[in-house]
């Protein structure tokens, strides 16, 4: 190798190195593990394009999906967490706000490879009369899948995933990139109940029990454990119930974990549902006050009706009359 031709390969080098230092820096300055975005997306089948899913209204209007319980519209997701598909989450790595484009998610890591064995007959007797007919959605033993034929007291039974064998194709947009957390929470709980809550952040000051740690010079290995109350800080997220809320079912199985998800993802101590109870007779805000009195509601009744100056033996007495 001639002098020349060492030194044109040695820029070469260099040039790739600095084209691979610039792609880092690129990436390093997009989107990450554990960035909010919002994300715009349309997924259809890759053989048939068969609707999936969707942000898009047209597209729902188009597919006749408009009907459904649920507003169209960019949707809320944490990358990393999960929230889509892993293929999509790998595309979004790097991307910056306003980035498009599409990638193809397959069968396996979709919806699953279509099983055979999955195919099985069962007893008619285990499906309710109404859905003995063939392309029925039913339950079996706590599996879902859907009427292939039914002869008899036999049915065959499909429990693959509807879009088992299905590679999907991901279009998507990312529409913006959330800082905010008061979106951040709304966003989340979009994603996880399909509706939208006032949500909002406050500091608190809670008294709570800590162990008194023992005095080094103490070696009594048997003695009781001494606590202390002391004041704290707890920064808490507060959710303004509905009776919306109240009737969810993913909300009513699933409070436990959302809770736990949003302390975490949001960096708050607790979260708190606030439930507002108006519209009390005579006495405005009183039956929101007693909502948590305990065992002191009597007192709080007396002290009341003495403040709105009512004798609460002349009240007795005239409902005894009565």
């Amino acid at each position: 190798m001639t002098e020349e031709e060492a030194e044109a390969l040695e820029n070469e080098d260099e040039e790739a190195d600095t084209d691979a230092a610039e792609d880092s820096e690129e990436t390093a300055d997009g989107l990450a593990d554990g960035d909010f975005v919002k994300l715009a997306y349309t997924a259809r089948t890759v053989d048939e394009g068969t609707l999936v899913d969707t942000t898009d209204e047209e597209v729902a209007e188009d597919e006749g999906v408009d009907d459904q319980d649920q507003e169209f519209k960019p949707r809320t997701i944490v990358i990393g967490e999960g929230h889509i598909f892993e293929a999509v989450e790998d595309a979004l790595e790097g991307a910056d706000v306003g980035d498009e484009g599409s990638v193809t998610v397959p069968a396996e890591e979709a919806f699953g490879e279509y099983d055979t064995e999955e195919v099985r007959t069962v007893s008619a007797d285990k499906i309710d009369e109404d859905d003995r007919y063939p392309g029925a959605h039913v339950q079996v033993d706590g599996e879902e899948g859907h009427i292939e034929t039914i002869i008899g007291g036999r049915a065959r039974v499909d429990f693959n995933h509807p879009l088992a064998g299905e590679d999907v194709e991901y279009e998507y947009e990312v529409v913006d990139s959330i800082e905010d957390r008061v979106e951040r929470a709304q966003g989340l709980f979009e994603m996880y109940i399909g509706q939208e809550l006032d949500v909002w952040f406050e500091t608190d000051t809670v008294e709570e029990e800590q162990m008194v740690e023992p005095d080094d010079d103490e070696d009594d290995e048997d003695a009781e454990p001494e606590f202390e109350t002391v004041e704290v800080e707890k920064e808490t997220l507060y959710v303004e119930a509905t009776p919306q809320l109240s009737m969810n079912q993913q909300w009513m199985f699933s409070k436990q974990q959302i809770a736990q998800d949003l302390t975490e993802k949001l960096g708050v101590d607790r979260v708190i549902v606030q439930e507002e109870i108006g519209g009390g007779m005579g006495m405005p805000g009183m039956m929101g006050g007693m909502g948590g009195m305990g065992g002191g509601g009597g007192e709080a009744v007396e002290e009341a009706l003495e403040e709105a100056d009512v004798d609460a033996e002349d009240i007795a007495e005239e409902l005894g009359e009565e």
